[in-house]
């Protein structure tokens, strides 16, 4: 079973509603899991908000928080999931290269995520062109919502 698929299995069981907040991965993310089997049930959707701009009108990013950090990534997921009215929101932002962009490296990314426990993030590291960024960053966002959904049974 994929990740996807364990996703969208769990997210039924446990009767879950899952949105998206995306800046790093442009969409990527949110055709992943709307592509997983019955996401209309348990997919709210999402948001994508790549312009730093975006973020703070759509998003209610705080004027002035580096668009590459782990309070972006935390405040995207927390107004995605009040916006959807989503049990579980997770979000992606960080610098999928090939430059180095406001002293982050290619890469950086944070994972952000949000659900009735609170909020949080992580730090991770990708190496390749901004195809493969995006890629790891899609998965790593899928295992951290499998991780907030709890052990799979």
């Amino acid at each position: 079973m994929t990740d996807i698929e364990d996703l969208a299995d769990r997210a039924r069981r446990t009767g879950t509603t899952i949105a998206v907040a995306e800046s790093l991965t442009s969409g990527n993310l949110a055709a992943a899991v709307g592509a997983a089997g019955g996401a209309s049930d348990w997919f709210a959707g999402g948001v994508i908000a790549y312009r730093t701009a975006t973020k703070e009108r759509v998003l209610d990013l705080a004027p002035g928080t580096d668009p590459c950090s782990s309070a972006c990534a935390e405040q995207m997921a927390v107004a995605t999931r009040a916006l959807t009215g989503a049990d579980l929101a997770v979000s992606t932002t960080g610098v999928g290269g090939p430059d180095i962009q406001d002293g982050h490296a290619p890469g950086t990314v944070y994972i952000g995520w949000s659900d009735a426990s609170g909020a949080g993030s992580a730090l991770l590291q990708f190496d390749g062109g901004p195809a493969e960024i995006i890629e790891e960053s899609v998965a790593a966002a899928v295992r951290i919502l499998l991780s907030r959904l709890g052990p799979a049974s």
